[in-house]
């Protein structure tokens, strides 16, 4: 018989398995530090932006430049295509609340301290800690790191109340991502990357009635452009994925724990990037964040939330609903 040679593999083919393969090697708790970095990396970018760029402008800029980066990787629209109806109006849901989520952040941050915007948007995610606590364990886990949050955001009740109203719109619409992000996770058709893809698409429709304009103002000029990519692909690109690799594998309760490492991965982002050493307090709220996270171990698998992957991780990614 003639000896065929065989189909060379496309290298974008073997990136993407490479990635699937890392994302499921990786311990949970990494990929979602992956997440916490990068989300720090955006401001820095906005600092260019908020010189040049009304409020809704610089929204639109990090939401449609992530949307056109996940639509030319992605392609949505094929998963799109054979995905059931419901799992279509989770993605169109999710994109809404994305898009809304982030005019509300930056319309907040615009009138209130970002400290506050931070303790606020971290409420959400705590009553969903709290929701899914049913151990004395996991709720003394969800205190320390409640307790190292309050250590480390200082909550002053100062600004203007239209920002307040910003700030818990947006923790609220941040849970609200949390259990449409852990759902869309586990779907079969429409999931993981593929549904954020589609989601950020949404996202970029919604939020152009609102900063199209502002942004459109200032297309002429570079900086803000490339300003703008910046900040979609670190605020947006980079951690929604992380988020998606993490949220398949961990429960939501577990997820919404692991949010009180941002404020502590800023303070480390501080100390190694803008060498801004932290107070006593903020070394006593970094080490209550890790302690929680820690001692917590998921209720459904009964290990670590960290934990190494084996039965632990088959028996949370099963495609449940979020």
């Amino acid at each position: 018989m003639p000896i065929t040679a065989s189909r060379p593999v496309p290298s974008g083919w073997r990136a993407v398995t490479a990635a699937r393969r890392a994302g499921a090697l990786a311990p949970p708790w990494s990929l979602f530090a992956g997440s916490a970095v990068f989300h720090y990396l955006g401001p820095a970018f906005a600092v260019l932006l908020f010189a040049r760029v009304d409020v809704l402008g610089v929204a639109w800029l990090r939401i449609a430049s992530a949307g056109a980066v996940f639509a030319l990787w992605r392609r949505p629209w094929r998963a799109w295509g054979r995905a059931p109806g419901d799992e279509r109006v989770t993605v169109v849901a999710w994109g809404v609340v994305l898009a809304v989520m982030n005019v509300c952040f930056y319309l907040a941050i615009d009138q209130v301290p970002l400290g506050t915007v931070a303790a606020i948007e971290f409420v959400g995610p705590v009553l969903l800690a709290v929701a899914g606590m049913r151990s004395a364990r996991n709720l003394a886990a969800l205190l320390l790191a409640a307790a190292g949050v309050a250590a480390l955001v200082d909550v002053r009740l100062a600004g203007a109340p239209t920002g307040f109203a910003f700030a818990a719109a947006n923790g609220a619409l941040f849970a609200v991502y949390v259990v449409l992000g852990h759902r869309i996770s586990r779907q079969r058709a429409l999931g993981g990357i593929d549904g954020l893809a589609a989601a950020m698409v949404v996202a970029t429709l919604v939020v152009t009635p609102l900063g199209g304009l502002q942004a459109a103002r200032v297309l002429p000029d570079p900086v803000a452009v490339l300003a703008g990519a910046g900040v979609g692909l670190c605020s947006s690109v980079i951690p929604y994925v992380f988020d998606q690799l993490a949220m398949r594998r961990i429960s939501r309760a577990t997820y919404s724990l692991l949010v009180s490492l941002l404020p502590a991965t800023a303070t480390v982002i501080g100390i190694v990037v803008l060498a801004q050493l932290p107070t006593t307090v903020e070394v006593i709220g970094v080490a209550l964040v890790i302690a929680g996270v820690a001692i917590h171990r998921d209720v459904v698998a009964g290990t670590p939330a960290g934990g190494r992957p084996g039965s632990s991780d088959r028996a949370v990614s099963s495609p449940a609903g979020g």
